[in-house]
């Protein structure tokens, strides 16, 4: 992935981002005011669980943020044709410029993306080459928070002892309930969506197929993989260092392999 900033002008987009941001501000300002922080300062839990909780807060908006502003793999308006590839190019019949096999071009954004798996308004960005990765992992840690999100719902009315120092002057304490239940529904609801969709995100890796190609139905065989595993995921998340696939903080260095390699559209 490039420095470059990519910014889509969407009205619905920003709306569909600005919930998911308002979702995770939620539970990061609310779960350690009425969860983690009273019941460390009596001793029910250790700072472990308060730095992990913020860990996973942290990795969750940084995918989020970085998915929505990186450029998903947009093709220049020029682009360079090696020799040795140009049968491996086509012609966009919509944009009328020169793309590798496997881009489409996305009528909301107008213009190609370089194996454009769809476009996601949750990050108002199409996914593709250069940040599919970001979006593999903006599925990995929002799944995680809510997760422990909802594990510390339930731990907090039955599991951990009750608290012996509740200020009920204060707000969260006061609506602590009403907090908690807006909490444990926007987990649910979240979770269960997020999950389904990385399972398809996992089993189009796994067979080298994005969600574009599934749906148009025109490659074959394509429930069998063509490649290892190891290989599909090292080529999306552009490195074969496995400890680097859930660090969202890096420049992805995408691995050199032929557009011609795999399934075309």
């Amino acid at each position: 992935m490039g420095r470059r900033i990519h910014f889509v002008v969407d009205p619905q987009g920003w709306c569909c981002m600005g919930l998911i941001i308002f979702v995770w501000l939620y539970n990061t300002i609310f779960i350690p005011k009425v969860i983690l922080f009273p019941h460390y300062e009596e001793g029910h839990i250790s700072v472990v669980a308060i730095l992990c909780y913020y860990f996973c807060s942290l990795f969750c908006i940084a995918s989020l943020v970085r998915a929505s502003v990186a450029d998903p793999g947009k093709l220049p308006e020029n682009p360079k044709i090696p020799i040795t590839e140009r049968e491996y190019w086509e012609l966009c019949n919509k944009c009328n410029m020169m793309r590798p096999k496997r881009s489409h071009h996305c009528s909301r954004c107008g213009h190609c993306v370089r194996r454009m798996d769809h476009h996601c308004p949750w990050i108002n960005n199409c996914v593709g080459e250069d940040n599919h990765w970001l979006f593999l992992q903006l599925c990995f840690y929002t799944q995680i928070l809510s997760s422990y999100t909802l594990i510390l719902d339930f731990c907090h009315y039955y599991y951990f002892f009750p608290l012996k120092k509740e200020n009920w002057d204060v707000f969260v304490f006061r609506h602590e309930l009403a907090l908690l239940r807006i909490s444990a529904f926007m987990g649910l609801i979240i979770l269960g969506g997020i999950s389904g969709l990385f399972y398809t995100q996992l089993m189009g890796i796994f067979t080298d197929t994005t969600s574009i190609e599934k749906m148009s139905n025109c490659c074959e065989d394509i429930s069998r993989p063509r490649k290892p595993w190891q290989q599909t995921f090292s080529e999306v998340f552009g490195t074969h260092w496995k400890i680097l696939w859930f660090i969202p903080f890096r420049q992805r260095q995408p691995l050199r392999v032929p557009y011609h390699f795999a399934n075309h559209v």
